[in-house]
């Protein structure tokens, strides 16, 4: 659990605790950095205040379906993604059979979540989850070099048409997190944020954004541009 904010030092004074110097740099310099640093501090203590406020949410909706897919070996069930864990994540990847190459945004990362994967299925069972066929997808797989990253086949589209990941006019990108308490499969929380809840000027993200490529680059003095997007390729 989070300590309580009324008992946290304040943000400003443990900036300037820090240490940190950088040869030749200017006292200006040092002390917009030192405002920063304790911006810095205060958006950590907001996000851990964001994940406490995500655990302590109330029973989600039940799952009742028993929803099919194919996976690398063979049809499998969706309480089968949970494999020995209680918690399962699924992230639905924009690539449907109609598609020559998947989104390039979903790969980007997909890409940072393969590395991962290994590591994260020590805590939860993971699950990426596809309308085009299991061949084409273990095809790509095999090319992007996700040797850890599970992915299946939706055969019937119908947890994308539940989840939101499915409509008419194609496929969207869906995160969604699951558990499975006393033989009880329950939705526990989804990424909700989207075009409508999208600022003025910025592309549609969740805070945080999983995606390290961005926050990568929110580091940098040019930041993220919006109308730059990565590709599956580069010359």
């Amino acid at each position: 659990m989070t300590a309580n904010t009324s008992r946290l030092t304040p943000a400003a004074e443990l900036a300037a605790l820090n240490k940190a110097r950088i040869p030749n740099e200017s006292e200006d310099y040092r002390r917009a950095r030192t405002a920063l640093l304790a911006e810095e501090i205060e958006l950590r203590r907001h996000i851990e205040r964001v994940a406490e406020m995500r655990r302590a949410l109330p029973p989600g909706a039940p799952v009742t379906k028993d929803y099919a897919f194919e996976g690398e070996n063979g049809p499998v069930r969706f309480a089968d993604l949970f494999g020995r864990h209680e918690t399962l994540i699924v992230y639905n990847f924009m690539f449907g059979p109609e598609r020559k190459r998947p989104c390039p945004m979903c790969t980007a990362f997909l890409g940072a979540l393969a590395a991962n994967a290994q590591d994260i299925q020590q805590r939860a069972a993971l699950a990426v989850i596809a309308r085009a066929p299991i061949e084409r997808l273990l095809d790509f797989k095999r090319e992007r070099g996700w040797r850890n990253l599970p992915l299946y086949c939706d055969t019937t589209a119908e947890f994308g048409r539940d989840f939101g990941t499915w409509r008419p006019d194609g496929d969207y990108p869906g995160y969604n997190v699951f558990t499975r308490r006393d033989g009880s499969i329950r939705h526990f929380w989804g990424g909700e944020m989207g075009g409508e809840t999208a600022d003025p000027g910025q592309d549609p993200r969740g805070a945080p954004d999983f995606t390290p490529l961005w926050n990568v680059l929110d580091t940098t003095p040019e930041g993220r541009d919006p109308h730059w997007y990565p590709k599956l390729d580069y010359d």
